[in-house]
Order: C-alpha cells, then sequence, then structure tokens
C-alpha cells in the first residue's frame, strides 16, 4: 500500500523565501551605491596635477595657463597648462576675495575661462539623503520578513520522512522474534484496518520500545513502516527541546499535522524521555517549556480516533523516568522491552551481517557469539564490519576466524599500541597483574572461561584478560558478585605480593569494584549488617532520603566488602604463586597466553583454602 501524498499548505512560504532573498541581495546594493555618493560628494577628485595659489598665478601670469573651468560646487579650478598638462586648483579654504583674485588674474591674462553647473554633483545632494531613507526600510523589511519566516521554521517540526527505496523489513532483523512477533500485529493492521474492524478490535496507538542502546529499536519501527507500505516520520526528542516558550508544542502540533495529512503513518520519537520525563512541582522556565510540550503531545496523542491511521512509536532507554500520564492506556497501549541478544540472538545476527560477507570455511559464528556475550546488536554489527576492514587491510580473499577475534578485542579493550614501548620491568608489571586476574577468575570460576591473557597495550590499558561465559545469565548470586569483585582486585593483589607494591594500574579495576561494592550493599540487600534494603536514591547525599547514620553505615559496608575480598584474592594469588610466575615468565617472552597454553596453565590453578562467599557475613 503506497502513502498518500503529503498535503502542502499554502502558507506563502515560497513567497517568503523569495522576498528574503531579494531583500538581502539589495540591501548590500544599496549600501554600495550609498558609500560610493557619499565618497564622491566627500572628497571630489579631478585629473592632473595639484597647484598651490601662488603657484597657479605665476603660471598665468606667464601666459601659460591655456584654459580654466570654475566648478562652483567644489570650490576648484581645473584646466590646462603648458601645452596638454592638466591641473586643478583648490579654493575651498578661501574667502570670495580669493575667488575674485583668481578669475580677476584669469580675465587679465585674457586665459579662456568658463563656470560649470555640475548638474551631476546636483543629483548628489538628494540622493546622499534619499540612499539612507531606502537602506534603513530594506533593513526593516528584512528583519521583518526574517523574524517571521524564523518564527514558522522554529514551529516546524524536523521530522524526516523516510523515503526509502528498498525499505527495511522484519527479514532484516535477527535476535529479537519476540518484538517482531508483537510489531506484525500494528503492521498488518495499518496494511489491512478493514480486517481488525471487523472483529471490533482497534489498533494500538502508541507503541513504546525500551532497552540498552544498540538493540535494535529504531531499526524495529523503520521495519514495521517497511512491512505495512505507510510513511514513517523520525524525529529526536530533544528536536522538540528548545529555549524559546512555546516552540516545543508548536513542532509537536506540526509533527502531527504532517503525519495526519500521510495516513496510513508511523510517527518514531527516539530518546522520547528528552520530552518525555516525569513532571515535577519545580516552576523552572526550562521545565515550564518541557512540561508544556509533553502536556501538547498528551494531546495529541489523544486527539486519534481508532481509524486515523497513525502510530506513534517511541524508543528510550530510561523507561523508568516517563511521565505516568504517557504510560497509560490510550496513549502508549504497547510497550515492549528489548534486551541485549542471547547467544542463539548472536548467532542469527552475526549470519545476518556477514550474510553479504566471504567468509573463510572455517569461521565459527555460533563459536563467536559465545566469545560476544553481553554486546549489543549494533557492536556485533561494529565487529563484522571492523573484521572485513581488516581482512581488506591485509589485502585477504575473505574473513578468517584471526580477523573476526582481533575485532572482537578491538571492541573489547581498543586497538593494538604495538608501537608503544615498554620496559623489561613495565613488562613484567603488566605480566603479574593480568596473571593475577586470570588466576584469580580461573580459581573461583568468576565470569566464565579465561580465554587469553596479553600483555599487548589496547586502547589506555597495558594489558587485557577475555573470559568467555559459560552460558547467559539473566540473574547473579551474591557468591558469583563476590567472586567476580575478587577477580577484579586480583590483579592489583598480585602486584602487591609479587612485586612488594601495586602501580597506577589498577585504578580502572578498583573503580569498578567500588562501584560493584556500593551497588551490592544499596541496591540489592545483600550486607547483613544493613540487611534486605535498598536505597535507590542513595546518590541525593544527606539532603536526600536518608540519615548521615545510613549512608555512613553504607561507606563502612562498601569498603568491608571490598577489603575483604582483596584478602580472599590474596589468599588464591599465595596458594598459586608458582602459576602466576609461570604465567608470567612465559608472557614476558610471547606477549599472548591463549588456547591449549593457557589451559595448561590454568589447570594447575589451586581453589581457595575457604570460601570467598564468607566475606559477605559480619
Amino acid at each position: 500500500m503506497s502513502s498518500k501524498p503529503r498535503n502542502e499548505s499554502p502558507d506563502g512560504g515560497a513567497g517568503t523565501r523569495q522576498a528574503v532573498l531579494l531583500s538581502a541581495l539589495a540591501l548590500p546594493f544599496l549600501i554600495a551605491v550609498y558609500a560610493l555618493v557619499m565618497a564622491y560628494w566627500a572628497k571630489p577628485v579631478s585629473a592632473g596635477r595639484e597647484l598651490r595659489i601662488d603657484q597657479f598665478l605665476t603660471l598665468v601670469e606667464k601666459g601659460q595657463v591655456g584654459s580654466a573651468t570654475v566648478l562652483a560646487d567644489d570650490d576648484r579650478i581645473v584646466g590646462v597648462y603648458g601645452s596638454t598638462e592638466r591641473y586643478w586648483v583648490d579654493f575651498s579654504g578661501g574667502h570670495e576675495s580669493l575667488f575674485a583674485r583668481l578669475t580677476g588674474a584669469l580675465e587679465a591674462a585674457k586665459v579662456p575661462t568658463d563656470v560649470s553647473s555640475q548638474p551631476f554633483k546636483r543629483l548628489v545632494g538628494p540622493l546622499s539623503t534619499f540612499l539612507p531613507i531606502l537602506v534603513l526600510a530594506d533593513l526593516i523589511v528584512l528583519v521583518t520578513l526574517v523574524s517571521k519566516g524564523g518564527a514558522t521554521a522554529f514551529a516546524r517540526a524536523a521530522a524526516r520522512r523516510s523515503g526509502e527505496e528498498t525499505p527495511t523489513s522484519f527479514a532484516d532483523l535477527a535476535g529479537c522474534d519476540e518484538a517482531v512477533e508483537e510489531l506484525a500485529e500494528v503492521a498488518e493492521h495499518l496494511r489491512d484496518p478493514a480486517r481488525f474492524a471487523a472483529m471490533g478490535a482497534a489498533a494500538p496507538k502508541g507503541v513504546l520500545l525500551s532497552g540498552p542502546p544498540g538493540c535494535g529499536k529504531t531499526r524495529l519501527a523503520r521495519a514495521v513502516a517497511g512491512e505495512a507500505g505507510v510513511g514513517f516520520f523520525s524525529i529526536s526528542g530533544s528536536d522538540f527541546v528548545e529555549m524559546y516558550v512555546g516552540v516545543g508544542a508548536a513542532r509537536i502540533r506540526d509533527l502531527f499535522a504532517q503525519a495526519r495529512a500521510a495516513t496510513p503513518a508511523i510517527v518514531f520519537i527516539d530518546e522520547i524521555d528528552a520530552v518525555g520525563r516525569a513532571r515535577s512541582t519545580s516552576a523552572a522556565g526550562g521545565t515550564d517549556e518541557r512540561e508544556a510540550t509533553l502536556n501538547q503531545l498528551l494531546v495529541e496523542m489523544d486527539g486519534f480516533s481508532a481509524d486515523a491511521g497513525v502510530v506513534v512509536m517511541a524508543a528510550t532507554n530510561r523507561p523508568d523516568i516517563l511521565d505516568a500520564a504517557l504510560l497509560r492506556p490510550g496513549r502508549f497501549d504497547r510497550r515492549i522491552t528489548l534486551d541485549l541478544p542471547d547467544m542463539a540472538g548472536r548467532e542469527a545476527i552475526l549470519r545476518l551481517h556477514t550474510a553479504t560477507k566471504p567468509l573463510a570455511v572455517d569461521v565459527d559464528l555460533s563459536a563467536l557469539a559465545r566469545q560476544t556475550a553481553g554486546f549489543s546488536g549494533a557492536e556485533l554489527a561494529n565487529v563484522v564490519n571492523e573484521a572485513a576492514l581488516l581482512a581488506t587491510r591485509h589485502r585477504s580473499t575473505a574473513i578468517g576466524p584471526a580477523h573476526l577475534s582481533e575485532a572482537v578485542e578491538r571492541a573489547v579493550a581498543g586497538p593494538s599500541r604495538r608501537t608503544r614501548v615498554l620496559t623489561i620491568a613495565d613488562r613484567r608489571r603488566i605480566a603479574v597483574h593480568e596473571a593475577g586476574h586470570a588466576v584469580v577468575g580461573a580459581a573461583l570460576s568468576a565470569g566464565g572461561q579465561v580465554t587469553k591473557v596479553s600483555v599487548l597495550a589496547r586502547g589506555s590499558g597495558g594489558g587485557f584478560t577475555l573470559s568467555v561465559p559459560e552460558a547467559d545469565r539473566v540473574l547473579a548470586t551474591r557468591s558469583e558478585l563476590v567472586h567476580r569483585l575478587c577477580t577484579l582486585l586480583g590483579g592489583r593483589v598480585a602486584e602487591e605480593l609479587l612485586l612488594g607494591e601495586a602501580s597506577t594500574g589498577a585504578h580502572d579495576d578498583l573503580a569498578r569494584a567500588a562501584r560493584l561494592a556500593r551497588q551490592m550493599v544499596a541496591d540489592f540487600g545483600m550486607s547483613d549488617e544493613l540487611g534486605p534494603f535498598a536505597l535507590p536514591d542513595v546518590s541525593d547525599g544527606p539532603g536526600g532520603s536518608w540519615s548521615e547514620a545510613t549512608l555512613a553505615a553504607l561507606d563502612v559496608e562498601t569498603r568491608r566488602i571490598v577489603d575483604e575480598a582483596g584478602a580472599s584474592a590474596a589468599d588464591v594469588v599465595l596458594a598459586n604463586r608458582a602459576v602466576i610466575e609461570a604465567m608470567v615468565a612465559t608472557l614476558v617472552e610471547v606477549e599472548s597466553l591463549e588456547g591449549e597454553v593457557l589451559e595448561r596453565f590454568l589447570a594447575a590453578v589451586a581453589p581457595p583454602e575457604r570460601p570467598a562467599m564468607t566475606l559477605v557475613a559480619s
């Protein structure tokens, strides 16, 4: 079904733009003419040599002046002396007696003399008065037209109407089968509303897509429009936010007017939390403007009838901060949550993105899907594209496993920095740090199987340790979080025990460990001291909902958990010192450990004597 052409309102927009253009072109022309006129009026220009009055009188007495013309308006005499040389004499600073003296000398010497009335000069006088009025009038007209056009432009929504020759369809999506199943009904209703009307079923007025970045929310909305064959208007929520009062509401009205003129259509608002955030009692001007925009959006969504043929779709990463009025049935009737793809979804996404690329026969997309746990669809697409770029750089005929592994490592840790020169001491310290992570992680089975340890610098880090989870997990137990804490601190602890002191290389590990420990206490209720009690707004500080004593107890518990996780990591490091030393010696020599070599080292790792779980008990 093809969408109807958009109706253009006869608002005179083209005529206004033409008038602005003409006025803008006329303004510099008038200013230039006025400048030339004033220059001509202010300082007369005459050809030839300037003579002083005494020089001129001497030449007249000697009979060397051939002709003279008096320019009355310029107070100047011009002419020819000698054979062909031109001259001019200025007597503007003199009195009438000086003029009489000059003309008397010319008459006595019988020099042919005439007087020029300078008609053009007399025309310049009125022009010098009239041109400023013209310039001012043109400036006023230009400012008026621009202001009128600007106000109209501010009120016009910057919606982009999709005109894809090959529209996106559900066949172009992977890893989101449940969302596709829900949205297929919306597309079917837009394509064949009569079938639903026969059953008395009303189409959802709005669909809210929520989920982390890169999960395909925008692509899903485009696929619905492509499947239904209807118009697609996309706009960002931040496009409604302006410093001028009333602009956001005007843009909302214009957006929905465009959609109604092109029914059936889909209106897609990306990052709707920019305009749909829950209203507050604040009286700030910016808040009032945003709330006015939100109110207009609520009114427009209420104004759709069941057969309007317009469906509003929106995407957000933060559905929890949206206004309750926006989420009620009748506005956003259907809410679809998109999660990070599971292993099967990742494999389907990888197959979709590699379908048009040459792959080597030994590429195992199932293994790659297992290796990329926690990646979004956008990140997986970037991995495949990065692998294609690497294959092109190496002049390979196909994308091989090495290209894909390198692309994953670039996505996780950043591009390699082989030109970075390290001293032997720094290389050994980095090896100790990464071996500490690997050994503690292997001993506690934290984060899955360790697949690679490297001292090769990537991004801002000195080395990296890669782990592959055994399975996709939705929940994490307290002991699993404790083991994750111990693994984060394993690198720093290994430096302290094997090298005598820690370095700055653990700054990111410490930040992540502190954040995780604070979440365990404040969000997950995993502290025996504070009990199963969540403090969601703890970031508000003492002025928030919690007392200073509660916040102090939170800090104490966070520090205790981190300290005891460090002690548990130290137990593992001391119990496996020989394994770490052997790994360090190999890493210093070959830079990276993986495959069977790494498995042999980790197979020798001894488990801790006491379970790390005990550290969360007071």
